[in-house]
């Protein structure tokens, strides 16, 4: 009897802390969603990020990682304008939002990608150390929003040492000029 009772206990544990690590990855971190963003993309001619005009922004965030923002939006610019004025982005894949968050559909931007009906365009650049800001247009005006890893962002998290081709750490930066 005692057996059944330690057993039901563990089993009452076991779904205690999937539920519990469920509602932490999908709700808990993230803020609730908000309006009133500003979508910027990477001159050409500059290099620095501008604000384009976006319509319909809603976002959401985290402060415990620094690739869990994303954003819907929608644009009246062209495609062929915004190529003209602004930098593509290379190697651009979406990450997945939380399902709640149905306007950002992480497998429908990919394929858009794919087949050439959306380009991505670069954002904004070590907006925080190793991390871009993506920003895909489809056709048909609807924007999106996302942070990624770039090259000096996935060695910085796996250990390989960043090289020349990196900037400085924050850290090291500050320990250089002292």
């Amino acid at each position: 009897m005692s057996g059944k009772i330690v057993g039901i206990g563990l089993l009452m544990v076991a779904i205690i802390t999937a539920i519990s690590l469920y509602y932490l990855q999908v709700y808990h971190f993230y803020e609730e969603p908000r309006t009133g963003d500003t979508v910027e993309l990477t001159s050409v001619a500059t290099g620095a990020p501008e604000e384009i005009i976006a319509d319909n922004v809603t976002s959401i965030d985290a402060t415990s990682s620094p690739i869990r923002y994303r954003a819907c939006f929608t644009t009246p610019m062209s495609q062929s304008l915004l190529t003209e004025t602004y930098q593509l982005a290379d190697g651009a894949i979406p990450l997945v939002a939380p399902d709640w968050f149905d306007c950002f559909d992480a497998t429908e931007i990919g394929e858009a990608l794919e087949a050439g009906t959306a380009l991505a365009f670069l954002g904004a650049e070590n907006f925080e150390y190793g991390v871009d800001r993506i920003v895909a247009i489809m056709e048909d005006g609807r924007g999106f929003v996302w942070h990624q890893l770039n090259d000096c962002g996935r060695k910085r998290y796996d250990g390989t040492p960043t090289g020349p081709e990196c900037p400085a750490l924050p850290d090291q930066a500050s320990q250089e000029s002292n």
